[in-house]
């Protein structure tokens, strides 16, 4: 009797333990699987596709570590979990192409306000003429106070190799993710690219990218034109982007060009405070409606459905917005300009004329948010123990006419692509694009400008898709009602 006692007070202590290991599996994420864990929640609630992928799906919970363990390198884990991502799926088949993660949140937040290891070179990859898989690239710009601001290098100048190896769509991003690197320039002679024998040796810092870049008035005939290039949508400039309004204003202008050819996007409190200082006469009216997830709206829903809009403001954090009440805009455009900057196109167009000039934009109407390992996934008492964090698309935005469908991009009214061997100074009255613009305001109607001569290259990518906030429209955080009412 006493061994039969034994025998089943052994087999109820050995089902007690598998028990408890079964629900320990449930409840608490192993140390070797926090970063994994924490994917797979954030995912789980604020992933604009999150019905769409099943293991997203809410009763994956329960077991959900055997499951999260089968993956050693949490990238693999984060792509295995979006919906048709670009790195699976080739692009006109993606769904996802822009949700990404970074194993060292300091670097993001940095990246997210202009502040990048950057060499200063701002350039354009495209395909050479006949080719499918060499490159040439072009310099755009030269940002102020880079290491390249230093050397011999400047917008129009055309390489093909780095440290003597042609850029191929297979090895560019190794070539030009060193920290130094040698550019090989070449010349175009109107039909082939040949070596010019010269070089530019690159080395990238620590660097701040104001994105007013060019800020003037042209006059021509009756006309003040305001031009302003701006480069990216960091909310850290927004003082310095009021400030340009400013001088626009004051110098009394009658037509504004906005060139946002090479913005590849950006804070979409920033996109909402530039169409506030373009316009002024539409404070409180809608700029743009968030549309989540299915959970997540039915919170904001139920709880305060306000939050789900983004309107006109008059101020920036209680100083005044220099707005100059335009009733109508020429914006410049190329195959670089992308999500909040496509933002304020498609938000001004139910309230003023919008016309757009250049190239069809990239099509991205979705933003994201970053995600923290924390009891919440904001910033607040973040794990210590590792430093992810994730930059998922969260949600889709449309305009106050509910029109956000351009994931083919944003057409131009009137097309004017970038010639390698045209493209003139920026700011320049005859440079290309800006001229096009100029005659429109002018009266010179809709016509292309006299200046597009030369071979149209075929893009491939540019820096900032590369690099940095890799077209990006993001929210500063998350409400923390929100966050707090999900977890």
């Amino acid at each position: 009797m006493k061994t039969i006692l034994k025998s089943v007070l052994l087999l109820f202590l050995l089902a007690f333990s598998l028990q408890s290991c079964e629900d320990q599996d449930d409840v608490e994420s192993p140390a070797a699987l926090q970063v994994n864990n924490f994917i797979w929640e954030g995912l789980n609630d604020y992933y604009l596709w999150q019905a769409d992928v099943p293991n997203l799906a809410d009763d994956r919970a329960e077991g959900i570590n055997s499951f999260l363990s089968g993956y050693s390198k949490p990238e693999d884990l984060f792509q295995d979990l979006l919906n048709k991502p670009i790195s699976k799926f080739p692009k006109g088949q993606a769904i996802d192409r822009f949700s990404w993660i970074v194993d060292d949140y300091t670097v993001l937040e940095q990246e997210l306000q202009g502040t990048s290891k950057n060499d200063g070179v701002d350039f354009r990859l495209s395909y050479k003429p006949g080719s499918s898989t060499d490159l040439v690239g072009y310099v755009r710009y030269i940002i102020p106070n880079s290491d390249a601001s230093k050397k011999e290098i400047k917008r129009g100048d055309l390489f093909t190799a780095v440290n003597g190896t042609q850029l191929t769509v297979s090895n560019y991003q190794s070539l030009l993710a060193a920290d130094s690197y040698t550019l090989n320039m070449v010349s175009y002679n109107g039909t082939t690219f040949e070596s010019n024998g010269k070089t530019v040796s690159l080395v990238k810092t620590t660097l701040d990218e104001n994105p007013v870049f060019i800020n003037k008035v042209i006059t021509s005939g009756s006309h003040k034109i305001g031009y302003l290039m701006y480069n990216g949508f960091y909310a850290f400039y927004d003082t310095q982007l009021n400030a340009a309004f400013a001088e626009l204003k004051a110098q009394g202008i009658t037509d504004f060009v906005l060139d946002l050819r090479y913005n590849g996007g950006g804070s979409i409190q920033t996109a909402t405070r530039l169409a506030s200082m373009i316009t002024g006469q539409f404070t409180d009216k809608i700029f743009a409606k968030q549309k989540w997830n299915a959970k997540i709206n039915a919170y904001y829903e139920g709880k305060d459905a306000e939050s789900l809009n983004n309107r006109f403001v008059d101020k920036i954090d209680g100083t005044p917005i220099n707005s100059l009440n335009l009733s109508k805009i020429h914006i410049l455009t190329t195959t670089g300009t992308a999500s909040a900057s496509e933002l304020v196109i498609n938000g001004l167009a139910p309230y003023i004329s919008v016309i757009q000039i250049g190239e069809t934009t990239v099509g991205k109407n979705v933003g994201s948010v970053t995600l923290y390992d924390s009891p919440t996934l904001g910033k607040a008492n973040v794990n210590p123990n590792h430093k992810y964090a994730m930059q998922p698309l969260v949600l889709k935005i449309v305009n106050a006419a509910d029109f956000g469908e351009y994931t083919d991009g944003l057409k131009p009214a009137i097309e004017q692509s970038e010639r390698i061997s045209n493209l003139g100074v920026l700011g320049e009255t005859s440079e290309p694009l800006l001229n096009v613009a100029i005659s429109q305001i002018t009266g010179g109607g809709a016509r292309k400008s006299q200046n597009d001569k030369g071979i149209a290259l075929k893009t491939f990518t540019d820096v900032k898709a590369i690099n940095g906030i890799r077209n990006e429209m993001f929210l500063e955080k998350a409400p923390e009602d929100l966050l707090r009412a999900l977890k």
